[in-house]
């Protein structure tokens, strides 16, 4: 399947799934996105990449960048490769590890970071930070108080600057028996910050 456009936001049920494995929701992907602010030769890691939808958004929209996907499951590190092939991407490492023990082996250094998950969630910030490249940026992702605070916490703690901190608020129409009515779809925060 080759996605015939040049606007993010792939449709949800386009991609493969696992049960139990995290899909960011097409809404907050385009937010994502938003808050990584790609360059056409930029290096990006996306560390708890889940079922690969960020690295396969960012590849259709910069074929020239370089994407480094890590996921610590085998299983899902093989979702993410199935959904790279099945939207074309070719431009995507995937790396089956666990952060942040296995970064310092994935070359080159990213100037862009996607932190999408993993434990515990301000070390693998800390390690992640080390790799990064001045001048990167870093974008978190999480959906609890508990870790909003831990990474506005270990952004401040690293010195990172121009943060920004976004709440995802999106409702879809869906029909429930005869009726349709308005579904949240879970809220994320979206953190990010630049190392200047």
């Amino acid at each position: 399947m080759l996605w015939p456009y040049k606007t993010p936001g792939i449709p949800d049920k386009l991609f493969e799934r696992l049960p139990g494995i995290p899909l960011s929701k097409r809404e907050v992907r385009v937010l994502i996105l938003s808050s990584l602010r790609m360059k056409p030769d930029s290096v990006f890691w996306d560390i708890g990449a889940g079922t690969g939808t960020i690295p396969v958004e960012i590849g259709l929209l910069s074929p020239e960048g370089k994407i480094v996907a890590i996921e610590r499951d085998e299983e899902v590190a093989k979702l993410i490769k199935r959904n790279c092939d099945r939207f074309g991407v070719h431009n995507v490492e995937v790396i089956q590890g666990s952060a942040p023990e296995c970064l310092d082996a994935i070359k080159p250094r990213p100037n862009l970071v996607c932190l999408e998950g993993g434990k515990p969630i301000k070390d693998i910030l800390k390690q992640t930070w080390k790799y990064l490249q001045p001048e990167g940026r870093i974008v978190a992702t999480v959906s609890n108080l508990e870790n909003l605070y831990i990474i506005s916490e270990g952004l401040s703690e690293l010195q990172a600057r121009n943060i920004e901190v976004v709440q995802s608020a999106v409702n879809r129409l869906e029909t429930r028996g005869i009726h349709q009515t308005f579904a949240a779809v879970n809220p994320m925060f979206i953190l990010s910050g630049e190392k200047l």
